[in-house]
């Protein structure tokens, strides 16, 4: 199952990916793929994006946790094809030694699922949480660089790939 991201952008089966992006870009990327399969949407006890999206994800499987333990705990039972973890850092607050865990296994489900942590803008625990994950992609507001989207896609380390520092920025007018 493909999600297209923004016109050009495809999150791929089979990946870990980090995403940083406005709410509306998420909310639009998850109501147009409105054929999306069962899959599975795991947020704290607060979400940005689910009283948005519940009318037309209705496909979506909808988890809360309010502690790490308990991501983990979600994270370990997962049998979806497509895993959405909207991050909320309040999970992780006291709960460092937990990040190691969850970490390893979203990039383990990243394996054979689709895997997206999401975040409306980084923070230490989601930036600790993607330094496995196989594509990091960020997406700036159109009023942050004065009329132009900025798309930025890097493409993780995890396999020890050299990344080419000339095609880290894509900028679309």
């Amino acid at each position: 199952m493909l999600i297209e991201l923004c016109k050009g952008m495809t999150l791929h089966p089979g990946t870990f990916n980090a995403v940083i992006a406005p709410e509306k870009v998420m909310v639009s990327a998850l109501i147009a793929n409105a054929d999306l399969q069962r899959f599975l949407y795991i947020s704290g006890g607060c979400s940005r994006l689910l009283s948005r999206i519940t009318g037309s994800a209705g496909n979506a499987e909808v988890r809360r946790a309010f502690t790490a333990r308990q991501v983990f705990a979600l994270l370990q039972e997962v049998s979806h094809t497509v895993i959405f973890l909207e991050h909320d850092p309040s999970v992780f607050d006291g709960a460092e030694e937990m990040i190691p865990q969850v970490e390893g296994i979203l990039s383990e489900i990243g394996r054979e699922s689709l895997v997206i942590l999401y975040a409306p803008s980084p923070d230490r625990w989601f930036s600790l949480l993607m330094r496995h994950a196989d594509r990091i992609i960020e997406i700036t507001a159109a009023n942050d660089l004065g009329g132009t989207t900025l798309y930025r896609c890097y493409h993780s380390l995890r396999y020890r790939e050299i990344a080419p520092c000339s095609q880290q920025v894509l900028e679309v007018s």
